[in-house]
């Protein structure tokens, strides 16, 4: 069905009265798309919305979460969410949604800020921060896994701006951070460290989002960990009819992060073609959706999807028959996996804004999850959840996040000590 731009003013601007978000001129002209990329094109546009409104001007925190009938106000900032933003600063002015200038400038502030200002330890910052002042919240770790994906948005930002400043700011944020002690004497990275009880029990010891947070980690120029603990997490191999991939019954975001922004296409170490490996997860993913069509018709073929999120009764992670869905739809699970399968991941999209409208799409793209049935739909946009579509639509469509972040030398030289080569990918 095609996307009604009518119905929506989807190429109005959308940041009336704001310093110059979303194009107060005229968009470049372009060559007739697909109704899917016309979508796509407006899923980016009101992600990129969120990461400039929801990020703090001080500080360049984003908040966690936001209600898109709210403004601005300081409140939970996540880590994750501010390194999806740096990405999201980066494809903001390369779409023309914002303009150059205030787009550097807030990169420089927020990486600036993370140099002197924010709470951390041994360079890992906390999970969450207030967002207006960068103080640790919650009693939340300083987390090895968030901190990566802060990190990733870091080197992403060293990779696009050709600025001195943000790069120095981006190499010593990146050169901080003490991935040795993290590991805590052991072979594998450490979920995280709190003041109270120092490191916590639980390691990255199994297959799941840290291929980028172990790259990172051999990769460093400063505190790199051996080469060995790349070989050191299990890689469990799990088989879904007939279909075999690396999984460690984990929800489906875990293989998605990772290659929002290292580019794993055409490489694979001794292990596998983890792009492949994602695809095939994906694949199964689907079908394992579309198993409980019976017990939840609005289940389909071009209707499926859940991961870690919100639902009535509160945060759930849906992943493997033994934590079934119970009929939430999550639209990051399709949109994180567009790079992957994007006419089926694509068809999701599509139809969920068809069929839904304006009861999950706001002026920051999808809500967070939503049930057909219960006629429940979240209030709340997610960063994360922003920033996993919009990096994967613009990977697809262009490779624009994967060219900067590869493009760097920790990048290059984190594949290289981890043994990836160059392999033609078999579909």
């Amino acid at each position: 069905m095609p996307l009604s731009l009518s119905r929506r003013n989807f190429l109005k601007t959308i940041g009336a009265g704001g310093v110059c978000l979303a194009t107060g001129r005229p968009l470049p002209a372009a060559k007739p798309e697909r109704a899917s990329d016309k979508l796509l094109d407006e899923i980016e546009r009101r992600a990129c919305r969120y990461f400039y409104e929801m990020g703090d001007p001080n500080t360049g925190l984003v908040r966690d979460r936001a209600s898109a009938h709210e403004p601005y106000a300081p409140s939970a900032a996540s880590i994750a969410a501010t390194g999806f933003g740096l990405s999201a600063l980066a494809i903001a002015v390369s779409r023309g949604f914002l303009e150059r200038s205030p787009a550097q400038e807030r990169v420089r502030t927020t990486l600036k800020f993370f140099c002197e200002r924010a709470d951390q330890e041994h360079g890992f910052f906390y999970h969450f921060m207030d967002s207006d002042t960068g103080k640790r919240i919650w009693k939340s770790e300083a987390s090895s896994i968030d901190t990566a994906w802060l990190l990733c948005g870091v080197l992403h930002s060293s990779g696009f701006w050709e600025d001195p400043e943000i790069r120095k700011f981006a190499t010593e944020i990146l050169n901080r951070v003490d991935w040795e002690w993290m590991l805590n004497g052991r072979q594998t990275l450490s979920h995280g460290w709190t003041p109270e009880n120092g490191f916590l029990h639980y390691q990255w010891d199994a297959y799941s989002e840290v291929l980028a947070m172990y790259l990172l980690a051999i990769g460093s120029e400063t505190h790199p960990i051996p080469a060995s603990s790349w070989k050191a997490f299990a890689r469990p191999m799990h088989d879904y009819q007939g279909m075999f991939f690396i999984d460690a019954g984990a929800p489906l975001f875990v293989h998605q992060y990772s290659h929002a922004w290292f580019d794993f296409r055409e490489r694979q170490d001794r292990y596998a073609d983890y792009f492949r490996n994602s695809v095939r997860a994906t694949e199964a993913h689907r079908q394992f959706c579309l198993s409980y069509s019976r017990q939840f018709p609005w289940y389909g073929p071009d209707m499926w999807g859940v991961t870690a999120s919100d639902s009535s009764t509160g945060y759930r992670t849906w992943c493997s028959p033994s934590n079934p869905p119970d009929g939430t739809l999550v639209p990051c699970a399709a949109g994180g996996s567009l790079a992957f399968l994007p006419m089926l991941c694509g068809a999701v999209l599509q139809n969920m804004y068809d069929q839904y409208g304006d009861k999950i799409w706001t002026k920051y793209g999808f809500v967070d999850a939503f049930h057909p049935k219960e006629k429940w739909f979240s209030r709340y946009a997610l960063g994360i959840d922003q920033g996993i579509i919009l990096l994967m639509a613009e990977n697809l469509r262009t490779g624009s996040v994967w060219n900067s972040v590869m493009s760097t030398p920790q990048a290059r030289r984190a594949m290289d000590t981890a043994g990836f080569h160059a392999h033609e990918s078999i579909a």
